[in-house]
């Protein structure tokens, strides 16, 4: 009998959706094991057995997570924050010996992704069409000054994350006030618009772009997708195809583009499963299968334009009852 295809996935938090996925596409192959740093992480609950782990940047954490792959015969490991990736990237060795495969992009390509003006240098190096970002206030001001950028911007964290700690600023005294208060900012060009995000697969084991899911954002809640429409247009998907071909990015990745006027913008790519991943999958985008297929040594087949468009995500609340473990 073969080894079952055990898959952990960290950080799972919120994402029940995800956890119920991979438990349904793995049905007969293998069990579905979750880990967060809470107890009441609802997400945990869905999972067939599940850890409560120390904090990402904790003491332990790593061996810990080494720990669960060793006893629990884990073929696949994957993260739902972004903290957790850069860990899995730096480390990928102690996994790939005891044969697990951290199912994620390289270290190089996480980081670049995860640092918003790596991710501007890189779009801009690279001829993609992205926004104005500035991480020395005083190129801003010239910029300014020669009328190249104008307010409002929006002001965030360089490597922040679920749209945390950003400011929509007017005026060279809030531009100030941030920037003395806080260290490691990014400056962003406001640009008006429709906004899309692009869920993407990438093969694991040929590194050929495999899958796309297109949707128009219509409402965000807390940096996350809460209403959606499918849609399908040539040039945003050519231009992410470009994109992906350049980039050297594996697996599930999540790509936030804005459309102003008739072009499209690149500004943030997530390297993992982004918050509105669940309208792709029920839109029969099945990434979960895909993961599994190379975690079963087999590439996929690619597959474009197999969705249909204006099917829309309402997302709603539900709740879990019950005595959590500790």
């Amino acid at each position: 009998m073969d080894d079952p295809l055990n898959i952990l996935i960290l950080s799972c938090g919120t994402r029940n959706k995800i956890v119920q996925y991979l438990k349904k596409e793995l049905s007969g192959k293998g069990k579905v094991f979750a880990t967060d740093c809470s107890h009441l992480a609802p997400a945990l609950y869905e999972a067939d057995e599940f850890f409560i782990v120390p904090k990402v940047h904790e003491k332990g954490y790593l061996e810990k997570v080494l720990s669960i792959c060793k006893d629990n015969n884990i073929k696949g490991v994957l993260s739902l924050i972004d903290p957790e990736l850069n860990i899995l990237a730096k480390h990928k060795d102690l996994f790939l010996d005891m044969g697990v495969i951290p199912m994620i992009s390289e270290k190089e390509t996480i980081e670049m992704s995860l640092d918003k003006y790596a991710t501007f240098s890189f779009l801009k190096n690279n001829h993609f069409p992205t926004f104005n970002n500035y991480i020395d206030k005083e190129k801003f001001y010239i910029d300014k000054k020669a009328g190249k950028i104008d307010y409002p911007v929006f002001i965030k964290p360089a490597l922040g994350s679920a749209s945390m700690n950003i400011n929509k600023v007017n005026s060279d005294k809030e531009v100030d006030l941030l920037f003395e208060r806080y260290d490691d900012l990014l400056i962003q060009e406001f640009m008006a618009g429709k906004e899309f995000g692009v869920d993407v697969y990438i093969d694991l084991i040929s590194g050929e772009l495999s899958s796309m899911f297109i949707k128009e954002k219509i409402k965000m809640r807390s940096g996350e997708t809460d209403k959606s429409v499918s849609v399908k247009d040539e040039k945003l998907s050519n231009l992410i195809k470009n994109f992906v071909n350049k980039a050297n990015f594996r697996g599930v990745i999540d790509i936030d583009v804005f459309k102003v006027e008739d072009e499209y913008y690149i500004s943030e790519v997530n390297p993992r499963f982004g918050g509105g991943y669940p309208h792709a999958y029920e839109a029969d985008i099945n990434f979960p299968k895909m993961l599994i297929k190379n975690l079963e040594g087999d590439p996929n087949k690619q597959s474009f334009d197999s969705y249909e468009e204006g099917v829309y995500m309402m997302k709603y609340s539900d709740m879990i009852v019950g005595k959590a473990s500790t």
